[in-house]
Parts: C-alpha cells; structure tokens; sequence
C-alpha cells in the first residue's frame, strides 16, 4: 500500500507527463520550461524527491495593480497587475520594449502614491522540490547551499526551495491612476543597457542550472555506489548466521515433509489401480 509520498508523487508525475499547450498547468505560463526538463527528470527519478514547481528564469514587465487607499507605498503589487511583457527565452528578449507602446519623457515622475509602477524584473531559476523525510530535504538543501543557491530554504513537509539572488527589479516608469497611458521616465538606451545586463544573468543562471544537475546527478551516483558498496562489506553476525541455519533447516524439512506426502499419495494410488 502507497504512503501519502508515493501518492503525492504518482499524481504529480501523473501531471508532468500530460502537461502540454493543449493541457495547461496552473503556473502562469502553463507550460514546464524547457530549460528546466532535464534537471526535473533527474529530480524525479530519485525514490524520494518529487517537483512541485519551476522556473527556470525569467524577464518581465509588470504593471503593478491598483493600490489600497491606505497605502503610502510607492511600490506595491496592488490588485489587477499584469504582464505588459515576459519572455523565459534570452532569444525573445532584444528589442522587448518595441512592443509596448511607452511615452518616454526623464522627466515625468509620479505625482503621488496612487500611480502603478512599472518594474523590469530579471527573476533567476527556482525549484520547488518535495522530500520524503527530513534526512533527504536536509541533504538536498546542503547541495543547493553549497552550490551557490545561498536563497535556498526547507519549508512545512519537507518541501525544498532551490534559489538564488541574480535578479533585478528596476522601475522604469508608472500608470496614473486616471490615465492609461504607460510613463518610462528612463530612456530607450538605458532599457537596452539593463537588457545586457540580463543576458548576463541568463548566462550565469544557465550555468548554475547546469551545476545543479550535475551535482543532484552526482549525489544520486554516490547513493548508489554506497548501497552497493555496504551490500558487499557486509559480513553476517554469529547470531544472524544461526538463526538463517535454523531457518533454511526448518525450510528444507518442511520441503521434505511436502515431498514424502507426495510421494505416499502417489504410491496409494499406484496401490488402487493394482488392486
């Protein structure tokens, strides 16, 4: 009978592999990230991990959603934000701000708290990884730490957080509140300076998403090897070596018992058929 990890790991395995455009996951994508499919399928294969969830890196453009009359804040997600702009391919991102459609001027700034900020976000990979007990979220979390994801952290059940802290999250402009037009008080040279920068940061993302992998590959390798190794150093104890002779004797009296009935049935009927 499954225990509530098994279970949990036959549904989520379950979901993965029917996950495509025509079947969209919960994530605001929708889709697994390419990127992030072979380090998944590694995860998975392990006994006791499972994914729950992932990214593997991303830009965006978020219009921030209307804030709370309360707040002083001049930054705040609000309620009904939204993408003006996201892309998890480096590929797609040259040119981004061509299509939207800004009013650049440097030196219109929002007047009060109320106007919606516009941010440039570069957010770096993330893993969300389930463990079947302690021992393994601690084992996982101590790689991810001495990989380099210094954000990494173990939540309620086990659950591992895999992180690092590459990204970036600029204002470059704001919506007033009465108005729909989408302000950039920076310029088209500056957009395309921190657009650089991000291909920078995707670089160095890919290449501790390729770091991960190899060491969860290796540790996995080691857990093998050490299974094996412990298999074959083992040397069987005085008393474990009695009682497996009195259970292999009681077993091969019990086999001869079975086979002394048998061949007393097969005389009587031998027997029968003479007379």
């Amino acid at each position: 009978m499954q225990d509530s990890f098994d279970q949990k790991k036959k549904s989520i395995l379950s979901e993965i592999s029917s996950n495509s455009p025509d079947n969209l996951d919960a994530s605001p994508k929708g889709t697994i990230d390419e990127y992030c499919l072979p380090i998944i399928n590694t995860i998975n294969s392990h006994g006791d991990m499972v994914t729950t969830s992932s990214c593997s890196g991303r830009v965006s453009i978020f219009l921030e959603g209307v804030k709370t009359n309360n707040s002083t804040s001049v930054v705040a997600k609000g309620h009904e934000g939204r993408w003006l702009f996201v892309t998890h391919e480096p590929n797609d991102l040259n040119n981004w701000y061509d299509s939207i459609d800004f009013k650049y001027d440097t030196s219109n700034f929002p007047k009060d708290f109320s106007s919606r900020s516009i941010l440039y976000k570069f957010e770096p990979l993330i893993l969300h990884v389930k463990c079947r007990n302690e021992t393994m979220a601690q084992k996982l979390y101590v790689l991810a730490m001495n990989n380099g994801f210094r954000e990494s952290g173990i939540g309620n059940n086990f659950n591992v957080a895999i992180r690092i802290n590459i990204k970036l999250d600029i204002p470059i402009g704001f919506q007033s509140i009465d108005g729909d037009d989408l302000n950039c008080f920076v310029t088209e040279q500056y957009l395309k300076y921190i657009t650089d920068i991000s291909h920078e940061r995707f670089k160095e993302n890919f290449k501790k998403l390729e770091q991960l992998h190899r060491a969860i590959g290796r540790m996995m390798e080691e857990e093998t090897k050490g299974i094996e190794t412990s298999k074959k150093k083992y040397k069987e104890s005085k008393e474990e070596r009695r009682q497996r002779m009195i259970k292999e004797g009681l077993q091969r009296q019990q086999e001869l018992r079975e086979l002394k009935e048998k061949q007393e049935k097969e005389q009587n009927g031998i027997q029968q058929v003479d007379t």
